[in-house]
């Protein structure tokens, strides 16, 4: 299946570090070369960079590479095709408007049997479930808040609410944020790490990099990284719980719930957890 990033940061910070690791995942290290894409929120709006070249060949992945890009939220994915063909509008990450703000999303994993009913405000401009997905999030948040945003305390439950449902289909792995905060659901493999002072240095494990972070923070700065694999060696990273779901805000996880997932989906994981 596909892998996911995200970075989540207390002031904008540059993914580039991670970003190189996690490209390499895209056709160099593993086998997800279906496609990528990367989002970086500034304030209400983004920048997109999508592409169905792997990210470990692509010359727009090279330029994210070299970029420093300083931003709050990021969201990146590297595809393994399940639904869909290798075509540009079914590269994750996906973008749609609500509330007057960007929202973000990106899935990894695989939805069965799913047709849920669009009224036509959102609707999928490719042939992805994962898109079908975010369709129906941003369809059931406008339903239940149609004028303006809630706090993301009440949207954190929506949110649960949605995912409980959607979740019921399969394999649900997902980001999705606003710019404001970021949410990440696991329903097989998650794992995150929150960086902050005193920092110390990294280093990658599908690249021979390291850099000491020491050397280009401050107190003030607090960086949560979320990954489906962790992307360093000499780091400790939290894996989240099966079901969990993570509302991280200003670099660091302020809610947290699970949701149930079905047997079938647990069965999938411990499956997957055997062949590690």
């Amino acid at each position: 299946m596909c892998q996911l990033l995200g970075m989540n940061c207390a002031t904008p910070t540059d993914i580039t570090f991670s970003f190189t690791g996690f490209a390499a995942r895209g056709g160099v290290t593993d086998h997800h070369a279906d496609g990528w894409g990367i989002a970086f929120f500034e304030d209400k709006a983004c920048r997109l960079f999508i592409d169905h070249q792997s990210a470990a060949t692509s010359p727009i992945a090279e330029l994210v590479k070299s970029y420093p890009i300083k931003s709050k939220n990021v969201i990146a994915h590297i595809r393994k095709a399940t639904q869909g063909r290798i075509e540009l509008e079914n590269c994750h990450p996906f973008q749609r408007e609500l509330w007057g703000r960007h929202w973000i999303f990106a899935h990894n994993g695989d939805l069965k049997d799913y047709q849920p009913f669009l009224s036509g405000v959102y609707q999928p401009v490719g042939t992805t479930d994962s898109e079908l997905a975010f369709c129906d999030i941003m369809q059931g948040l406008r339903k239940r808040f149609p004028g303006s945003q809630p706090p993301l305390n009440e949207l954190f439950h929506t949110l649960e609410e949605i995912t409980r449902s959607i979740t019921r289909h399969g394999v649900f792995n997902y980001m999705l944020s606003n710019g404001q905060a970021l949410f990440a659901h696991c329903s097989t493999r998650l794992h995150y790490i929150v960086r902050q002072w005193p920092f110390q240095a990294a280093h990658l494990i599908d690249s021979d990099m390291t850099i000491d972070f020491a050397q280009y923070t401050t107190e003030a700065d607090r960086v949560s990284v979320i990954a489906t694999a962790p992307l360093t060696d000499n780091e400790t990273w939290t894996s989240f719980a099966p079901g969990e779901l993570i509302l991280f805000e200003a670099g660091q996880p302020t809610l947290k719930t699970v949701v149930p997932i079905p047997d079938e989906v647990r069965l999938k994981n411990a499956q997957n957890s055997a062949c590690l």
